[in-house]
């Protein structure tokens, strides 16, 4: 058939995510290291059951995103460095807290955008060391705002990018 596109598996590693190191919201640098970073959507539900009808209905009304993570300690590593501050000196409120930006580098449109969303969560902190052949820090990223639309391009092989909120541009 023809301009049928195949169906392809997407890869774990080709959504990245990125954190604002510099707290600038200009460059976001890669977060590498991190053996888990799953997102969990916590959907809070409304639930009802109307008397003239038999089956129960439930809207989704909220989220209470979250993404657990655990990495291996670096040295010279911006990402660690910044996280490892936040949770070795117990910073709370917005002290501990970084802009994430996610980036789906599989649905790139050809001239190097990908779509990508960017939200500020608050680093929960869980356990630091458990593990005898690396530091391993674990905890989760709550979300502290809603999400951005928006799209990232990289001009270094994806270890940082930029982020623009919007649509992707249309030549």
């Amino acid at each position: 058939m023809a301009g049928t596109k195949t169906k392809a598996l997407v890869g774990r590693h080709q959504r990245l995510a990125f954190l604002d190191v510099e707290g600038e919201g200009t460059t976001y640098t890669r977060m590498t290291g991190f053996t888990s970073l799953s997102e969990g959507k916590e959907a809070t539900e409304y639930s009802r059951q109307y008397v003239d009808e038999a089956t129960e209905r439930t809207d989704v009304v909220g989220y209470a995103t979250a993404i657990d993570f655990e990495f291996d300690r670096y040295t010279n590593d911006p990402v660690c460095e910044k996280l490892g501050a936040i949770v070795d000196d117990e910073k709370v409120g917005t002290e501990a807290q970084v802009n994430i930006v996610s980036v789906d580098i599989f649905a790139d449109d050809g001239k190097g955008n990908c779509p990508a969303r960017k939200r500020t969560y608050s680093v929960i902190p869980d356990t630091v060391g458990d593990g005898t052949d690396a530091l391993i820090y674990s905890g989760s990223f709550s979300a502290a705002s809603e999400f951005v639309k928006g799209y990232c391009t990289s001009s270094d092989n994806w270890q940082t990018c930029t982020f623009t909120e919007g649509e992707l541009p249309v030549e």
